[in-house]
């Protein structure tokens, strides 16, 4: 949570510091827009989210960047077919200066080919996706956060340096954790481990007993896995 906090504290700082140089800076207020899962696996990172970043507002007198801060917001729905048409409410209909947003990787890559297209601000206080800071990367694009292949690299390394030698991955099947797997692959493989079974399953099922049964008989030295929000916290309990 300490963790958090701090991000959310960059993520709004981010925000404050672009506003004094936006178009609205000769404006009395700015419009800040927020794209975040406000149902579904990811409700509760949403919500905390902007609690989180209107908290640090809140602190600074209210504004941002010598501004008030005007706020308009859209669940997205954690839904990649519907993230395009919903950044482009609140850059087109909404005109907010600022985006932040959001926690799916597939949501986070097309708001940041909106912002990218319209040259609008967008602060990524969650999604790791690897092509917004590869391919989308822009100067009105920051991320507070993470990209999906750190931790998982890193994990790899140090999975294999605790001695584990067969692993099993499970993930959704979608882009961060096909991006977590592989970079947790490429980091093990490459430090002398072997991957010798990868299980997915369709965002956002948390049918997980099967699986747990079949790794169970796999019998691996360890199990790498990527889920978030509820998905994650059924895992554990299962």
């Amino acid at each position: 949570m300490r963790n958090t906090a701090k991000l959310i504290a960059v993520a709004t700082a981010s925000a404050a510091l672009a506003l004094g140089f936006a178009g609205a800076a000769s404006a009395q207020s700015a419009k800040v827009g927020f794209m975040l899962p406000y149902t579904g696996t990811y409700a509760a990172l949403g919500v905390a989210i902007e609690n989180g970043f209107k908290l640090y507002v809140q602190e600074q007198g209210g504004k941002l960047g010598g501004k008030e801060i005007e706020y308009f917001k859209v669940d997205d729905e954690s839904d990649p077919a519907k993230a395009s048409e919903n950044a482009s409410k609140l850059v087109h209909r909404d005109q907010v200066d600022v985006l932040v947003g959001t926690v799916h990787s597939g949501v986070a890559m097309a708001m940041a080919k909106v912002a990218k297209d319209n040259n609008t601000l967008l602060i990524i206080p969650n999604a790791g996706a690897d092509a917004v800071t590869g391919p989308l990367c822009a100067p009105n694009i920051f991320r507070s956060s993470f990209s999906n292949w750190q931790p998982g690299y890193a994990m790899g390394k140090v999975a294999a340096q605790k001695g584990a030698k067969r692993v099993v991955t499970l993930t959704w099947k979608y882009a961060a954790g096909e991006e977590s797997v592989k970079s947790f692959k490429d980091g093990f493989e490459s430090s002398g481990g072997k991957v010798i079974k990868g299980l997915i399953l369709p965002f956002p099922q948390i049918e997980f007993q099967a699986l747990l049964t079949e790794i169970a008989s796999l019998k691996p030295d360890a199990v790498y896995v990527f889920f978030a929000g509820g998905g994650a916290v059924k895992l554990v309990k299962d």
